[in-house]
């Protein structure tokens, strides 16, 4: 079964619109192992409201701050230190999409980052998007996870860039799974588009 972690090159790249395409995609279960901010409205919970299969099964967080923050400073105001050793995968015989928080170095404490939590058995797909320093931010973040050995692909998301897009691909030879439009809503119809475009792909990944 595939574990799949989902990073971005920086926040509000979307992320969670593209794990839920993943997730809707291969009927997978979602986990998002540190979640923080605005927990009645959570990436979860946003989740839930955007896949149509009955199948997947939303796995409870293993940190849940209060703060829209970076995780350690999130954890401190909510008089906690996230301890990584305590973020246990949950047990499922199904596919497993992780979500991470913000991009790869977000610190989680004063030592780890969300790099640290991902495993190397997982697959990872980075979400991209065009704006001025995307190219910078996502070579390096596509680099640092290659040079850790792991199977990376990129999801482009937003409007088309072929200039930035061309450039991403080629200097880093990275799988491209597709690229998520800038659409005016994303509701089960859509994210249900995406995951049956996507298919394919992410099955051969």
């Amino acid at each position: 079964m595939k574990r799949i972690f989902i990073t971005g090159i920086s926040t509000d790249v979307g992320k969670t619109i593209a794990a839920a395409i993943v997730t809707e995609s291969l009927k997978a279960d979602y986990w998002k192992p540190v979640q923080a901010g605005d927990l009645e409205n959570s990436d979860s919970r946003k989740l839930s409201e955007l896949i149509s299969n009955e199948k997947t099964k939303i796995h409870k967080s293993n940190y849940e701050l209060k703060t829209a923050m970076s995780p350690h400073a999130a954890a401190e105001i909510d008089n906690l230190v996230i301890d990584i050793n305590q973020i246990e995968e949950p047990k499922t015989t199904n596919h497993l999409i992780i979500e991470g928080a913000g991009g790869l170095m977000v610190p989680l404490n004063e030592k780890d980052t969300i790099l640290d939590i991902i495993k190397p058995s997982y697959q990872v797909i980075v979400v991209s998007r065009h704006y001025l320093g995307s190219i910078n931010h996502s070579l390096l973040t596509i680099e640092s996870l290659q040079n850790k050995g792991f199977d990376v692909a990129v999801i482009f998301s937003g409007d088309e860039h072929p200039t930035t897009e061309g450039i991403i691909t080629r200097k880093s030879g990275v799988k491209v799974l597709g690229r998520i439009d800038e659409e005016t809503s994303f509701n089960k119809t859509v994210i249900q588009h995406y995951a049956d475009k996507f298919h394919d792909a992410l099955m051969a990944f």
